[in-house]
C-alpha cells in the first residue's frame, strides 16, 4: 500500500488490532505525529449560549437572508451544487428571545443536508450553505418566512411565531459526486466507497500538515458510517465498513494529539476500542493523549495493554520509560520537599557565656572561699 507519511516523532503503526507500532504507516492511518504549533480556531465543541458577536460585512444572499464570515473556508475552493450532499454542524437561536434551541455539536456528527431537496423550516439554511465554501464558518439571520413561519415551531418551543432565526454555521464540507442521493438511497458499498474516498482526502491533507482539511474529511467519511448504518451491518460488510471508519477515528486521534486537544483525542481512541478492544493504535494514541494531560496510571494501562500486542514495539517502550522517569522525578522532588518539612532536628549550640557572667561567678566563688576559710580558723 502506499504510504501516508507524517512528520518525525513517534510513530505507531498497527494494521488493525496486532502488529507493529514502530516505523511504517500505510494508507489506512496516519502517523502519530509531533505536536507543532499548529492550531485551530475557536474549537467546535464548545458550548455558546448565545449567538457569535461578529464584525465581518454583511453580505446580502437573498432579501430574507443575511451572511457574516467568522472564519474563511478553503482558498479559492468550490461551491455546492444544486444537488450537492453537504455535512453541516450549526447552532441556531429564536432571534425574539435569543434562546437556542438546537445544536449538532452535541451530537456524535455533522448532519447531512441535500440542497434543493431541505425541509420548508431549513429554506434559509439552505440558501446561506450554498453560498459557502468547505471549512467555512458563518452567522446567518434569517427572516422568518425562510424558517419556522408565522406559527412558530411545535418541535421547539423556544421558537415563537414568527421569530426570526440566527444560526452559526459550519460548512465540513460536501459531496458533488452523487447528486441528490442521499445516504440513506445509497447502497452498503456505495456508502462505503463514498466513506474510504473522504478517507483518502484526508490522508492527502494530513500528508500536506493541513489539519484542519484533513479532519474536515475524516468526518464527513465517518457521517457516511453513523450508527444508524453501523447497526444494520453483519458479516463482511461490518468489516468493510469499520476497515474504513476506525482508520478516521485514529487519524482524527492524531490531528487532535497535534493540536492538543488531548480530551478529543480521547474519544476517538474510545469510539475505536468500543468497536475493536485490542487495537493497539487506539491504545498507543489514548495513552499518549492521557500522559499529555497527566493522566499517569491511566496512561501507563493503555502503553502496558498494547505492549502486549507489540512487546517489541520501541514507541510503546519509550513511552512507558518517559512516564517512569516522570514518576522518579516527582518522587525525588516530593522527597526534597518533605525532608526540608520533617527533616532532622537542628543541633543544639551551647552558647558562650558573656565574660562579665563569668567574672561574677568568679567573685562569688572567691568571696564564699575565703568566708569558709575564716569559719574553719575561728572554730
Amino acid at each position: 500500500m502506499e504510504a501516508v507519511e507524517g512528520s518525525s516523532d513517534s510513530k505507531i503503526d498497527t494494521a488493525r488490532s496486532t502488529g507493529n507500532a514502530g516505523t511504517s504507516v500505510d494508507d489506512d492511518d496516519v502517523e502519530i505525529v509531533s505536536e507543532g504549533e499548529a492550531s485551530m480556531q475557536n474549537k467546535s465543541s464548545e458550548d455558546h449560549e448565545s449567538p457569535p458577536k461578529v464584525d465581518s460585512e454583511v453580505e446580502v444572499l437573498h432579501g430574507n437572508v443575511r451572511k457574516q464570515v467568522i472564519k474563511e473556508g478553503v482558498v479559492d475552493g468550490p461551491l455546492p451544487s444544486k444537488f450537492a450532499t453537504c455535512f453541516v454542524h450549526y447552532r441556531a437561536w429564536a432571534e425574539k428571545n435569543l434562546q437556542k434551541f438546537e445544536d449538532t455539536w452535541r451530537e456524535q456528527g455533522p448532519v447531512e443536508v441535500t440542497l434543493g431537496k431541505v425541509k420548508k423550516t431549513m429554506t434559509g439554511l439552505g440558501i446561506g450553505m450554498s453560498s459557502m465554501k468547505s471549512g467555512e464558518r458563518a452567522l446567518l439571520h434569517v427572516d422568518w418566512e425562510l424558517a419556522y413561519g408565522e406559527e412558530g415551531s411545535f418541535s421547539f418551543p423556544n421558537v415563537p411565531p414568527m421569530s426570526n432565526v440566527i444560526y452559526e454555521v459550519e460548512l465540513i464540507g460536501f459531496d458533488d459526486a452523487r447528486e441528490g442521493k442521499a445516504r440513506s438511497d445509497m447502497t452498503v458499498e456505495e456508502r462505503i466507497e463514498a466513506a474510504s474516498r473522504r478517507k483518502e482526502d484526508g490522508n492527502a491533507y494530513f500528508k500536506d500538515e493541513k489539519l484542519e482539511g484533513a479532519m474536515q474529511q475524516y468526518e464527513m467519511a465517518i457521517a457516511y458510517m453513523g450508527d444508524d448504518f453501523m447497526f444494520q451491518l453483519f458479516g463482511k460488510y461490518k468489516d468493510m465498513a469499520l476497515a474504513v471508519k476506525n482508520p478516521c477515528h485514529l487519524n482524527m486521534a492524531a490531528c487532535f494529539i497535534k493540536l492538543k486537544r488531548y480530551e478529543e483525542a480521547i474519544g476517538q481512541c474510545s469510539i475505536v476500542l468500543g468497536e475493536d478492544e485490542n487495537n493497539v493504535k487506539a491504545m498507543f494514541r489514548r495513552g499518549k493523549a492521557r500522559a499529555e494531560l497527566g493522566q499517569t496510571d491511566p496512561a501507563r494501562k493503555d502503553f502496558l495493554k498494547a505492549r502486549k500486542f507489540a512487546p517489541e514495539d520501541r514507541a510503546i517502550l519509550k513511552e512507558l520509560r518517559l512516564l517512569d522517569e516522570h514518576d522518579k522525578a516527582v518522587y525525588l522532588k516530593q522527597k526534597e520537599i518533605y525532608k526540608g518539612i520533617f527533616g532532622p532536628r537542628p543541633e543544639t549550640k551551647i552558647k558562650k557565656l558573656n565574660w562579665l557572667v563569668r567574672l561574677w561567678q568568679w567573685i562569688v566563688c572567691l568571696v564564699y572561699g575565703i568566708l569558709r576559710i575564716k569559719r574553719q580558723k575561728s572554730d
